[in-house]
């Protein structure tokens, strides 16, 4: 079942100016410090925190807060898997507030996919509840 869907559309040029107006205060705020190596270690920087950004801000649409109720924009991070795969990881508020809108006998599964053209990056996150499995033998 679906708990929740989120999306988001950054400018990558507003990101940029951002980082160069604000840098180290901007990024150390918003970004853990995998994203912020990983952002660093691209050609598009700014690119790639644009994505990150947007992916902040589809994840706490997902949660149902958006930024507000205490979530913190380091309590939602994204990391990749080998396949390049991004995965959303939550962990404070929003995890609890993820483990809230979680039923009873469910996992909660955090689906984000990300893309850009410059000058846009967007991200969108769809939360899923799937059922525990029963591995008890009938």
């Amino acid at each position: 079942m679906i708990l929740g869907v989120g999306t988001d559309l950054a400018n990558i040029d507003r990101i940029a100016g951002t980082l160069e107006r604000f840098g180290d205060r901007f990024r150390n705020r918003v970004f853990t410090d995998i994203e912020q190596a990983k952002a660093e270690r691209r050609a598009d920087t700014p690119g790639t925190y644009a994505k990150r950004w947007a992916a902040k801000e589809a994840c706490s649409k997902a949660l149902g807060t958006g930024l507000r109720m205490g979530i913190a924009w380091k309590d939602m991070s994204v990391t990749n898997l080998a396949t390049g795969q991004p995965v959303m990881h939550v962990t404070g508020w929003a995890r609890d507030r993820l483990d809230a809108m979680t039923p009873a006998g469910h996992e909660a599964i955090i689906h984000v996919t990300l893309t850009d053209d410059h000058p846009w990056a967007q991200a969108f996150v769809v939360i899923e509840a799937r059922p525990l499995s029963d591995d008890t033998p009938a």
